[in-house]
């Protein structure tokens, strides 16, 4: 429930008994394990006395072997479950949601004439990063306590030219690249690109589609790969959703569609106003994000996510559909009374002799809506780049599965009453369309009118995640993840203390640390400073000549504007608050969190006026474009 991948390692030795070992690995040792369930987050599940758990093989991801110095180790992707049976992990609901959504369209599948031997959901995630020198990470505490800089002014120089998206990759980060895709490929991941993103030091590794069990694992062994390759470069690997303030934070963007052995069940082909299947299930999604908007958004919700969503680099926390002007137009011929036709692109004509005419989209792309369709899928894009796609991917499978079996549930009706396929298709996607259309938006998601329009429309836009955390608790999402086996209500409620608790860890930890470097480092260096500075100008006057002060007097406010800042981040920080993990969660969102923007901005402040070799810590402009 970390988030992260955790590892028990046992060795094939066994003594004989007369001086002797061999080589033993039993089936047994090969199912079923039994580490201590009682030291992970458990949200109540499991207390300190109560330690029993087990590890389950999982043979639907396969086992691979890791080199190390000394040998190798054969590693057996594994669930977690507590000896009462509740999970304790992010794979066990993942391997549930999908076996839901599996039955629930084949059902649908059924209608459609079709029996296949799979379905499955699919993901390819797209991982951004950012890559600083190492020596600058070591020098920076909030970096190495937090994941993120706590303190840090704008440098001269950003995004703000824009050269930066898909430029020239720098040597040491290529070699690094090169060395992370090999790791990959021996483990059997399929990364396929890699380039500069939108930030200074920020880049992107993604890989082909996958199983979404399957891609769950890699997607942690490719963070896990990015961060120790970094070392041998003399780098350090960022995966916070925001390291650095006032340029872009990370993301990762979760592109979910639903296959069988044979077809893309969100594949809308040529001729989409008459493929009846792809309208049933594209419908389906488009019902579940309408009628499921706040548990999706609370899937992605964090202490970290919350510094990045909403601002002019993701989605925005209001949940919104992009189809595209293809799939748009179809629905309104729909709404209007049936499809006729489909847009298509045509052909691309660059204009130049030389270069080749080729086949055109039907449409465009945004990458403001946070639920995108992009040809034969949806990409989440509100997912943060620390972020274990688990739980986001659980989500869907399971709301999606609930949108088809409401669907499989009318068409059946609608085909007992005597009408023919088409038309029973034709009025309950009619219907499902019109009760779930306030979902979509193809315009700006970044615009300030879109946050008016949503409203008028009546989308929730759960800002933060302390107003997302009860949507986990809530009634109506017990019921939905009871029904489908996924959650019971008790784990629900686990989760629920778990992430509570991991919020208020992390603005606790986040507040101690930036008192640490606001009283031990950012503090004395700002006095040091004052001390030259009333030094020069006593000096001007015994001289005879009148000193400008401006300097002076700018310094000793900003000195005093951080001491009233660390006054109140450390009555925050120190002041407990009282009741269950979610009172906490609360009290750290009310106080800690605006107790820190004020002692970064009084820091940032005096690092705008305190010479630059008294500065105590490495600048933005030091750690950004030092390759």
């Amino acid at each position: 429930m970390t988030g992260a991948t955790a590892e028990k390692h046992d060795t094939f030795v066994m003594p004989t008994g007369t001086g002797d070992a061999i080589a033993q690995f039993s089936g047994k040792e090969l199912v079923q394990g039994e580490p201590d369930a009682s030291s992970f987050p458990s949200g109540g599940l499991r207390a300190t006395f109560e330690a029993r758990g087990y590890t389950a093989w999982d043979p639907t991801s396969p086992a691979y072997v890791v080199e190390n110095p000394n040998g190798a180790t054969l590693v057996i992707p594994t669930a977690f479950l507590s000896w009462t049976g509740e999970a304790l992990d992010k794979k066990t609901p993942l391997l549930k949601s999908m076996d839901a959504i599996a039955k629930s369209a084949r059902r649908v599948l059924k209608i459609f004439g079709k029996n296949p031997e799979k379905i499955f959901t699919t993901v390819g995630p797209e991982q951004e990063y950012f890559l600083i020198d190492k020596n600058f990470y070591y020098a920076r505490p909030d970096l190495l306590a937090c994941g993120r800089t706590l303190f840090g002014a704008p440098p001269p120089k950003g995004q703000e030219l824009e050269d930066q998206y898909f430029g020239s990759i720098p040597v040491r980060v290529l070699a690094y690249m090169s060395e992370c895709e090999a790791e990959l490929f021996k483990l059997g991941i399929p990364v396929k690109t890699r380039h500069n993103e939108v930030a200074p030091s920020q880049y992107e590794i993604a890989p082909t589609f996958e199983n979404s069990n399957l891609a769950t694992d890699h997607q942690n062994l490719i963070m896990e790969v990015l961060r120790k390759t970094a070392d041998k470069y003399g780098l350090v690997c960022l995966l916070h959703e925001k390291p650095f303030a006032g340029i872009n934070g990370s993301g990762k963007h979760n592109n979910w569609s639903i296959s069988t052995e044979s077809e893309n069940l969100l594949d809308p082909g040529s001729n989409t106003h008459e493929n009846l299947q792809f309208l049933v299930f594209c419908t389906a999604v488009i019902r579940a994000i309408n009628k499921y908007a706040e548990i999706l958004r609370l899937s992605i919700a964090s202490a970290h996510n919350d510094h990045r969503l909403g601002a002019n680099e993701a989605p925005p926390a209001i949940i919104s559909i992009f189809l595209g002007d293809m799939l748009t137009d179809i629905y309104d011929q729909i709404e209007k009374g049936g499809a006729k036709s489909t847009k298509v692109g045509g052909i691309f004509k660059t204009g130049a002799s030389v270069l080749p005419e080729f086949p055109k989209d039907s449409g465009d792309r945004n990458r403001t809506s946070p639920f995108a369709f992009t040809g034969n899928k949806f990409e989440f894009r509100a997912v943060g780049s620390s972020a274990n796609i688990a739980g986001p991917n659980t989500v869907l499978n399971t709301i999606v599965a609930e949108s088809l079996d409401y669907m499989a549930d009318q068409l059946e009706a609608s085909l007992k009453s005597g009408k023919d396929l088409a038309a029973a298709v034709g009025e309950v996607v009619q219907a499902a369309y019109k009760e779930s259309k306030r979902v979509l938006f193809n315009g700006n998601g970044y615009s300030e009118e879109w946050h008016k329009e949503a409203e008028k429309r009546g989308l929730p836009n759960l800002k933060n995640t302390i107003e997302a955390l009860p949507v986990v608790i809530r009634k109506d999402t017990i019921e939905l993840f009871s029904k489908y086996g996924v959650y019971s209500e008790t784990e629900l409620k686990s989760r629920f203390n778990i992430l509570s608790e991991a919020y208020a860890k992390a603005l606790a930890i986040e507040g101690k640390t930036a008192l640490m470097m606001a009283k031990t480092m950012i503090l004395p260096a700002a006095v040091r400073y004052l001390g030259e500075l009333s030094s020069s100008v006593a000096s001007a006057k015994s001289a005879g000549i009148t000193p400008n002060v401006e300097v002076l007097n700018a310094v000793n406010n900003g000195i005093s504007d951080l001491q009233k800042a660390i006054t109140k981040l450390e009555k925050a920080v120190y002041h407990e608050a009282e009741g269950e993990p979610y009172d906490h969660a609360k009290h750290a969102r009310q106080a800690i969190f605006p107790a820190l923007a004020e002692i970064r901005e009084a820091a940032d402040k005096l690092e705008t006026l305190v010479a630059d070799d008294l500065w105590p810590l490495p600048t933005y402009r030091e750690m950004l474009f030092i390759k």
